[in-house]
């Protein structure tokens, strides 16, 4: 990934996030972003333990200090996660966290005894991941329709399958979308800026929406705006964020969620526990998109799909690049991915008809594929001007701005997921199924469609509805 892109989307988080203080992990390798100054601990006696044992080291180790260690948590929380300060959150730059890195280490003793982790960072949860996200919304014509495409089912709203899709919410307009005649859910909130202008991954929820009901119109889908600032929330206020969505709407057919990170571990994440083992107890399917970092590091909580546990809990789902026959350069991957649906290139609903809405473009563009593809990928096509040079400072060059009428194409894991959402849900409908998860694991059972994925052969899960596009293979260095 280009290191510019980063951390311009790095900032943009880091502003909508104005009363945390944030870092890369781990150390500068930016392979994920969490909260400085703060660690989570479970509810209870490990919280306690995790404090004293923090405070104990602070007191005894050479350039720390334990005065800031506390809670700045009530005791008990419906997520059952405790956060303990550590450290100045104000201390130091992104590059890091000493006071965090050392709280962890003070605990290695105890979790080798108890055999399981103890204390963890507050990661930041985002639909842009590592704040890269696959592409820009580009405007699509009207007249060449949604892809996938709307499917001829009807709706029933006895046999409706109910999905709950965890996003930014919906658009003012969405309602004013015929395909969208079944969605409800919390609007966006402000959709652009003082010059008109749409706001990042305004419509990202409805894009969403709409790719759910082209692909199974027999559907009630509600839209959440958990992830209103710049796509992303912090760990421990996800797991109760989750928690309200289903405490209002009730446990769903399906969950439908764009969104994770990464922590370097392969045990979860720690903030989302509570509601993980929940969700163990009930019928609802999570399908999560596996995330658009190009890596093979487990992306919470899609890879939740490859502990024992959840394994019929969550349905985890990577990209396929245009044509359906080979992983999307984006797409991250690996043995703890179930599946892989079009991700790239796809068309849906952005906003609604009132009016013409413009998007000045935000980022620079690259000459090659950050992820060394060598395919016309979505890293670089369609371009646009971006308002901030490879270096970083302004540039006189005057930004793209474009028009959205109400299409858009768009790509990421996060618009595969609700495309195998809606072939999960169309499977219930066309069998009379009433259990998702078993209609999850009879869809994959009962598919007869493959791709290639850095040299594996995988399952893909294709659309009826949806047109493979023609993909140009560039010549080498392009």
């Amino acid at each position: 990934m280009a290191p510019q892109r980063f951390h311009e989307q790095f900032d943009q988080i880091q502003r909508s996030l104005p009363d945390v203080s944030l870092a890369l992990g781990p150390d500068d390798a930016a392979e994920f972003i969490y909260e400085k100054g703060v660690v989570l601990a479970r509810d209870g006696e490990e919280a306690r333990l995790v404090e004293d044992t923090v405070r104990t080291h602070f007191t005894e180790a050479t350039g720390l200090t334990a005065d800031h260690v506390q809670r700045v948590s009530p005791e008990t929380n419906r997520s059952g996660i405790t956060r303990i300060q550590v450290g100045d959150p104000g201390h130091g730059d992104r590059r890091g966290d000493r006071a965090v890195a050392h709280a962890l280490r003070s605990m290695r003793a105890h979790e080798g005894r108890a055999g399981r982790r103890l204390v963890s960072r507050n990661h930041v949860v985002s639909i842009a991941v590592n704040s890269c996200p696959g592409d820009e919304p580009v405007p699509a014509p009207l007249t060449q329709g949604t892809n996938p495409a709307a499917a001829e089912s009807g709706y029933d709203a006895d046999t409706a399958v109910g999905v709950l899709v965890i996003d930014n919410g919906l658009t003012h307009d969405h309602g004013m979308v015929p395909l969208l005649a079944h969605v409800q859910g919390d609007l966006h909130g402000t959709e652009t800026d003082q010059q008109g202008n749409l706001l990042q991954y305004v419509g990202h929820g409805t894009f969403i929406a709409g790719l759910l009901a082209a692909v199974a119109p027999n559907t009630d889908i509600t839209v959440r705006n958990t992830l209103t600032d710049a796509g992303a929330i912090l760990e421990d206020q996800f797991g109760e964020r989750l928690f309200d969505a289903v405490d209002e709407h009730g446990w769903p057919d399906i969950i439908s969620l764009s969104a994770g990170t990464s922590n370097g571990r392969v045990d979860g994440l720690l903030g989302v526990e509570g509601f993980m083992q929940e969700l163990r107890g009930q019928r609802t399917l999570m399908v999560a998109a596996a995330g658009n970092n190009s890596s093979a590091t487990p992306f919470w909580p899609a890879a939740y799909a490859s502990l024992p546990d959840f394994s019929d809990v969550v349905l985890s789902v990577g990209a396929l690049r245009g044509d359906g026959e080979f992983g999307a350069c984006f797409s991250n991957h690996g043995g703890w991915v179930n599946a892989y649906a079009p991700g790239e290139r796809l068309t849906s609903t952005l906003t609604g008809f009132d009016a013409p809405v413009p998007y000045v473009y935000q980022h620079s563009t690259y000459d090659a594929c950050r992820f060394g593809f060598t395919y016309a990928c979505t890293c670089q096509y369609p371009r646009h001007t971006g308002v901030l040079s490879e270096a970083g400072t302004p540039t006189a060059v005057k930004a793209d701005q474009v028009m959205f009428e109400g299409y858009a194409h768009w790509s990421g894991t996060s618009f595969s997921a609700p495309v195998a959402a809606g072939l999960v849900a169309a499977y219930m409908t066309a069998n009379k199924e009433s259990d998702p998860r078993a209609a999850g694991k009879q869809l994959l059972a009962a598919n007869t469609e493959f791709a290639e994925v850095r040299g594996a052969h995988v399952p893909a899960l294709l659309p009826p509805s949806w047109r493979p596009g023609t993909v140009v293979q560039l010549a080498p260095g392009a």
